[in-house]
């Protein structure tokens, strides 16, 4: 089945409020619903996929202290580009009114359980992140979240996160 939420740099930026040197997504490349998506945003069922990218380059500005020698992608910034793209996973929702939605939209970040780093990620490499819901009660929401380079697993952890409007949508 095709996959009609293929999402590049400017559609991202319509969604997430974050801006260089803090936005860390570049691509969305997939995102799998299950079931019934009418529901009021924000809104996704538990199974929902999203499929992301990051390119890291050395241009990015933290390189300069970490490390000059050894040059190595932040843990707490792959942390953090896992859970923006775990965040997508409410867009086939929000969509159809993004602009309104996608401003009264906040996802909160509030815990990070069993996180693992298994091997550095280093300019040139393409992160693959690859996030899904499994646990939605109420506003707290449970992403388990995986980052790969060349196929191999970089990076785990399942993300907690309180998905909010500001008006009632």
């Amino acid at each position: 089945m095709e996959n009609p939420y293929r999402l590049n740099i400017t559609q991202i930026q319509r969604f997430l409020p974050h801006r260089f040197p803090f936005l860390l997504i570049d691509r969305v490349l997939e995102i799998h619903t299950v079931g019934d998506m009418d529901q009021p945003p924000p809104y996704a069922p538990v199974g929902t996929k999203v499929v992301a990218i990051k390119n890291v380059s050395m241009n990015e500005p933290f390189f300069q202290g970490h490390f000059p020698q050894y040059a190595i992608y932040p843990g707490v910034l792959l942390t953090e580009t896992m859970a923006q793209a775990a965040s997508f996973s409410v867009y086939p929702n929000m969509y159809k009114d993004l602009d309104r939605l996608a401003r009264d939209f906040q996802c909160i970040l509030v815990g990070i359980d069993n996180a693992r780093f298994r091997r550095p990620v280093v300019p040139g490499d393409t992160v693959r992140i690859e996030t899904e819901v499994i646990k939605q009660k109420g506003k707290l929401w449970v992403f388990q979240c995986s980052s790969l380079v060349d196929g191999q697993k970089v990076a785990e952890a399942e993300i907690l996160a309180n998905l909010l409007t500001n008006s009632r949508t």
